[in-house]
């Protein structure tokens, strides 16, 4: 009962002090909040990466929240408090950051990350075998939207110390492909056939960066074709579109070869029949039946 007593008293002695004190609190961080909205609002205008403006501002909003925090400690009167937290600031960030080592790697990666800019918002980047479009990147993470609909969420200390592919830096991606045409036809006019059919393909670049045909094998029972065309990403938002486009053009490559009359020859087995006593079919059901 004492101590409710003592609070009670305390309370009716200084409700006035608490009353402003708890107004600065929740005024001071609505100033921070909006003053986070507006450095994300106009670093996004003036820089062409929005996570480094998303970054710097969420490392504005905090500091000042902290420092929010000390002067409320120091209104009410918590000055002993308040230095003691100061003074083992050392030993305490010592103590948090070997216990929580993992964290504040992610937070300084998320710092280097966000001032480097290895990516920005909506690039197809691939890591670890992962591969998805930056969504957001916090203090902590990364979100990765995969081509098939999953949310990742990467920590940012994965990604700086692993290799970390950009398909979509310079707006450009090239896709590619192999088709086999039987031997029997002319690999000339094959080629300059499908040369032509990427050109006028929708999505791929006629200009910029033409495509490429050329024969890349002898098999044995093909003529191996590699097919290479690039895309321009910037006009591509979809992550199903990158992968859309590439199918529509190896439709369209093949129709265009059938229609011409060209066999794309399946792979052939040849069977030898070394001892002629035995009919080659008896043999074959022998060993299926093996």
């Amino acid at each position: 009962m004492e101590f409710y007593d003592t609070l009670a008293n305390y309370l009716q002695a200084n409700y006035i002090n608490l009353g402003l004190t708890l107004l600065f609190f929740l005024i001071g961080f609505l100033i921070a909040n909006f003053i986070k909205r507006r450095v994300r609002k106009r670093l996004t205008h003036k820089s062409p990466n929005h996570i480094t403006a998303t970054f710097i501002s969420q490392m504005i909003s905090f500091l000042l929240k902290t420092i929010i925090v000390f002067i409320t400690l120091y209104l009410l009167g918590l000055n002993a408090f308040t230095t003691k937290i100061l003074a083992g600031a050392g030993i305490l960030t010592f103590v948090i950051g070997f216990a929580l080592k993992d964290i504040g790697e992610n937070f300084l990666a998320g710092i280097i990350l966000a001032f480097k800019s290895p990516f920005k918002l909506d690039d197809l980047i691939e890591i670890n075998g992962l591969i998805g479009f930056v969504k957001d990147i916090s203090i902590r993470e990364t979100l990765i939207k995969t081509p098939d609909g999953k949310d990742v969420f990467l920590p940012n200390g994965l990604i700086l110390k692993n290799p970390l592919q950009n398909y979509t830096i310079d707006g450009f991606l090239r896709y590619e492909f192999e088709i086999g045409i039987a031997y029997e036809s002319n690999p000339t006019d094959a080629i300059a056939l499908i040369f032509d059919t990427l050109m006028e393909a929708e999505g791929v670049l006629q200009q910029d960066r033409q495509p490429t045909v050329m024969i890349n094998e002898l098999a044995p029972n093909t003529i191996d074709i590699k097919v290479q065309f690039w895309v321009d990403t910037s006009k591509i938002k979809k992550s199903a579109a990158h992968y859309s486009i590439r199918s529509q053009v190896m439709n369209d490559v093949v129709s265009a070869l059938l229609a011409e009359g060209y066999s794309l020859p399946a792979a052939i087995v040849e069977l030898k029949n070394y001892d002629s006593s035995i009919p080659l079919r008896h043999k074959v059901d022998r060993e299926e039946n093996k």
